[in-house]
């Protein structure tokens, strides 16, 4: 009884995975589809950073080093 059980959760779970990646399939296929280049131009950059953020960043980190280094040489 218990393994019924089990098993139609298992089933139902397997079920909203495949269904929500089935959904999702359809919405990005529909919106790439339309012609939306901002959706492409969007998905492309999710993982680039803005150049000026990078080497305000970069400066940054050079001067905290630079802090340091001359703390220790200082002492």
């Amino acid at each position: 009884m218990d393994t019924d059980r089990a098993l139609l959760v298992g089933l139902i779970f397997i079920g909203l995975i495949v269904g929500s990646n089935v959904v999702m399939y359809f919405m990005v296929r529909g919106s790439v589809n339309k012609g939306d280049s901002n959706f492409m131009k969007n998905l492309r950059s999710l993982g680039k950073t803005p150049e000026s953020e990078s080497e305000k960043s970069m400066d940054e980190l050079r001067k905290r080093i630079q802090d340091l280094e001359n703390k220790q040489t200082g002492e």
